[in-house]
């Protein structure tokens, strides 16, 4: 963390011993070794950062922020909530990065990360050096590193702001998460454009219903819209239509509602993406699916609120390219489609199968799905009704299993495709790819959902094993091939 600030300043509080902060932390972890430390005391879901104060204070921490007092012989910061405290102590810290950096939010349940990736192509083309924040990588600076989360706590961000603005970026597009909005990791950010596309059943093992999960999202526009930010929302989506009424001043996208004041027509899919039209303008969205026709019109909006011309836009939207394990082919040269998608929800698996049903024409959908453990249980028999009503053969497996029995989880998500003829269950992910690979026939199409980018699995105990649904999908087909 770059910056040098005395304590009371950092806390506009004159009645602050003066004490040099040159870093935060969250984590004991971060305090060994550095100089001037100031430590929080976050209350986790699983720990109380309270607890771990004595350590941070015996590694060297010069101040704690605290939500009662400790009396551990260093200055206390007592205030009312120790995390909501960590963004704007972080951005002061930093030098305030987001008020010099052209700021994007984009929040919903599905789209998020097609978008921001499309969205940076845009503001490259139109000469705007951009960084990106995201659940499948991080760039700063025109480099590319893995991602930790999609939205990073509040020191962690305005660290990665700072650094963006220092190596040469001027806008950040950024996923911002329902959890960043409710733990306030994403305050303190001065926004120039924040994005909505689309709201759908996720994380009520976080939220306490739907309502209060659309409020978490919301946060993000109303924050946006007090700063004199561009809004933009996608008017297809019920959720979206509400914000459009509450925001009238945010520019409303979309392919069927006649209130989109920015409208896909004329639309003509193929395989790799979709031709259409928008004010007249001849675009292509560079990925297949009405769903990334919405994610692109997104996109244009953002690209056209920060300065970006239609030409730049035009040219640059085709050769955006694939987002990393969205929608993404394995081709080793067999006579059907294989796609990875990290579709794991309902509405999202709905609308990836939905295009491979567009994409098959006479051949047969094959989808392979299972639902991470731990998480919202209540979509499993979601996604279990929307693999049956768009595709031919399912095949149930396990996801990310955690903590809970995958045999379990399947069984939950096999409720929701009773009915349907062709449900075949293997717990094991590896030999159901390899099955749904198989089974295929020239013309096919195989969906593997619900890991994506992810290169790991999940199981009991917090064991991480290797695990890629491309690399599977890229043996077995080889296998198939030489065989």
């Amino acid at each position: 963390m770059s910056g040098e600030m005395q304590l009371a300043e950092l806390f506009d509080d004159p009645a602050l011993p003066p004490v040099e902060v040159r870093s935060l932390a969250y984590h004991t972890r971060d305090v060994a070794g550095r100089d001037g430390v100031v430590f929080f005391c976050v209350r986790g879901f699983n720990a109380d950062g309270h607890d771990f104060a004595p350590h941070a204070v015996a590694a060297g921490a010069v101040a704690l922020v605290v939500d009662h007092p400790l009396g551990l012989g260093v200055p206390e910061v007592v205030v009312d909530d120790v995390r909501a405290a960590m963004a704007p102590a972080a951005a002061r810290l930093n030098g305030d990065p987001t008020a010099s950096l052209r700021m994007v939010g984009i929040t919903g349940t599905t789209g998020k990360t097609t978008t921001t990736f499309l969205t940076r192509a845009l503001l490259e083309a139109g000469g705007i050096s951009a960084g990106l924040l995201g659940t499948v990588s991080v760039i700063v600076g025109g480099e590319q590193r893995p991602a930790v989360r999609t939205t990073p706590e509040a020191i962690d961000l305005q660290a990665t702001f700072r650094e963006m603005l220092d190596r040469g970026d001027r806008a950040c597009i950024m996923e911002v998460s329902s959890h960043a909005l409710s733990l306030h990791r994403a305050d303190a950010i001065h926004w120039d454009v924040a994005a909505f596309t689309n709201l759908s059943q996720d994380h009520l093992d976080f939220h306490s219903d739907m309502e209060d999960y659309f409020a978490a999202k919301r946060r993000l526009m109303e924050t946006a819209a007090e700063q004199g930010a561009a809004l933009v929302v996608c008017v297809d989506d019920p959720h979206g239509a509400r914000l459009a009424a509450e925001f009238p001043q945010a520019v409303r996208i979309g392919i069927e509602s006649e209130d989109a004041t920015l409208r896909a027509v004329d639309l003509r899919p193929d395989a790799r993406g979709t031709d259409f039209k928008v004010d007249g303008l001849e675009l292509r969205a560079p990925l297949p699916g009405r769903f990334n026709v919405l994610n692109a019109l997104t996109a244009v909006a953002i690209a056209r609120a920060l300065g970006v011309a239609d030409e730049a836009i035009a040219a640059a939207l085709p050769e955006a390219g694939s987002v990393p394990g969205r929608f993404e082919p394995v081709d080793e040269g067999q006579g059907f489609s294989v796609i990875v998608d990290y579709a794991h929800k309902p509405d999202a698996l709905d609308q990836v199968l939905a295009a491979a049903r567009e994409l098959a024409g006479d051949g047969r959908v094959i989808c392979v799905v299972g639902a991470g453990g731990d998480r919202d249980r209540g979509k499993r028999p979601l996604m279990g009704a929307a693999a049956a009503r768009r595709a031919d053969v399912v095949i149930l497996t396990s996801d990310n299993p955690r903590g809970e029995d995958p045999v379990a989880i399947i069984d939950q998500i096999a409720k929701g495709a009773r009915g349907h003829d062709a449900v075949e269950r293997i717990v094991d992910r590896r030999e159901a790819i390899e099955r749904a690979i198989a089974e295929a026939r020239d013309g096919d199409v195989v969906v593997i959902a619900g890991k994506g980018h992810e290169s790991y699995q999940e199981l009991s105990g917090g064991v991480t094993v290797p695990f890629d649904d491309r690399e599977v999908a890229r043996e077995a087909l080889r296998a198939r091939l030489v065989g």
